[in-house]
């Protein structure tokens, strides 16, 4: 197994050959990775499965079993996705900001490569494709450390890739696998300063703090998601229903599926026997406030821990609140900064919600899970960033390009 320190060198060593290519040569080796990868999904399914049967064993809950999961969809998922970064401008290269000074200096911005991008990530093997396809595309080597639960899958998919950018006569290791899954390992990665320009960690909670507490490289904190729906009280209770319903059940594994729901008290009756009925074809389980589990006999009594709580499954928390600046506090006391919706017919509310909601997506009458690079325009993305330095909400190619400063003379002295 090679050191978590001599992957790091390999990829500080290729970032100047990644760093140096056109777009047309970078495109080419996307298209490569994005045709071998459907070419060889047995062996990824293959590779998955063992991974999940291992995860069952271990007793990974069906959420995390979903994140795990790559199926034929997933696989010409993460092949299209590469597809349509290879297909997305450069931002490599780009001038912005030219100016002339008084003394005739021209001084402008340009986008440039980070260098070396470091991710650690936990069981959803497609974002070792999302990652390396994103990085490539920005200029980058990668150094990826997914979670042990989907090693083999990973080492599948990394293996593919490094073999398709050989293919092109360039080398492996501007792709990087960390085979070391142990903490000690991620703590090395980590603290790998001069070999990794920035670190991205990308999971739940526990991992991003862990990450953000020990890493003496620069890091960017992503995606807990404790997402909220609010229904106001001018809200069409349908669409509210709608909204909640795929908020929280389309895909509860995810860092933008909504985890508490708050109902303003005037159309609390009318409303929360709905939102059960449509939640319950799902199986959902409610941890509700007072006055929640009086209008909802049998649910469960919420606790503190219940509203600041990223489930994962199919559970969801809900309050009674008297007002939207109510619902407001209470989503900035809770929240992660991740997105935060209301369902509303009016204006005043909705632009109050906007204004002072601290979150990286705010939403009028729309779902939370709207918040992806896909679904932004972005292409893949690298994840969804939840603070509020270099970058904020998904994180697209742009995000991960540094920049400096270019200046043109005629001689000047100063």
């Amino acid at each position: 197994m090679t050191s978590v320190l001599d992957t790091c060198r390999r990829a500080a060593a290729a970032k100047h050959e990644i760093g140096a290519l056109g777009t047309n040569e970078k495109n080419r080796v996307l298209l490569a990775i994005a045709d071998a990868l459907q070419a060889h999904r047995a062996d990824i399914k293959a590779a998955n499965a063992l991974d999940i049967e291992a995860g069952r064993k271990n007793g990974l809950n069906e959420g995390l079993i979903d994140r795990l999961t790559l199926g034929d969809d997933r696989i010409d998922g993460v092949a299209e996705g590469c597809r349509q970064v290879a297909a997305l401008p450069d931002p490599v290269g780009e001038v912005t900001e030219m100016k002339v000074t008084p003394g005739g200096l021209k001084i402008g911005k340009k986008r440039v490569p980070m260098g070396v991008i470091g991710i650690i990530y936990e069981s959803r093997p497609n974002v070792t494709v999302d990652a390396a396809a994103l990085c490539f595309k920005a200029g980058s080597a990668c150094v990826l450390r997914g979670g042990k639960e989907a090693f083999r899958s990973n080492q599948c998919l990394m293996g593919i890739m490094r073999d398709a950018v050989a293919s092109c006569g360039l080398s492996p290791d501007i792709l990087n696998l960390v085979e070391d899954t142990t903490h000690e390992g991620a703590n090395v990665m980590m603290q790998a300063n001069g070999l990794i320009d920035v670190l991205i960690p990308r999971g739940g909670a526990r991992l991003i703090q862990a990450v953000v507490h020990n890493a003496t490289v620069p890091v960017i904190e992503t995606g807990v998601g404790n997402c909220h729906i609010y229904v106001d009280a001018s809200a069409d209770l349908n669409m509210a229903a709608d909204i909640l319903e795929n908020a929280k059940c389309q895909r509860v594994s995810v860092c933008n599926a909504a985890e508490s729901l708050l109902v303003h008290r005037d159309i609390a009756e009318q409303f929360l026997p709905l939102a059960k009925q449509r939640l319950d074809a799902h199986n959902v389980v409610w941890h509700g406030c007072p006055d929640t589990c009086a209008i909802l006999p049998g649910i469960v009594p919420a606790t503190e821990e219940d509203y600041g709580t990223e489930y994962l499954d199919y559970e969801i928390s809900c309050k009674i609140v008297d007002s939207v600046d109510e619902a407001i506090g209470h989503i900035n006391r809770y929240n992660t900064g991740h997105s935060e919706s209301i369902v509303t017919h009016d204006y005043f509310a909705a632009q109050k919600f906007l204004d002072r909601v601290d979150a990286a997506a705010v939403y009028v009458n729309a779902s939370t899970r709207f918040t992806d690079g896909g679904e932004f325009g972005f292409g893949a993305e690298i994840g969804i960033s939840t603070q509020k330095l270099h970058a904020r909400g998904p994180m697209g190619l742009k995000e991960l390009t540094s920049s400096k400063y270019i200046i043109y003379g005629e001689g000047q002295i100063r």
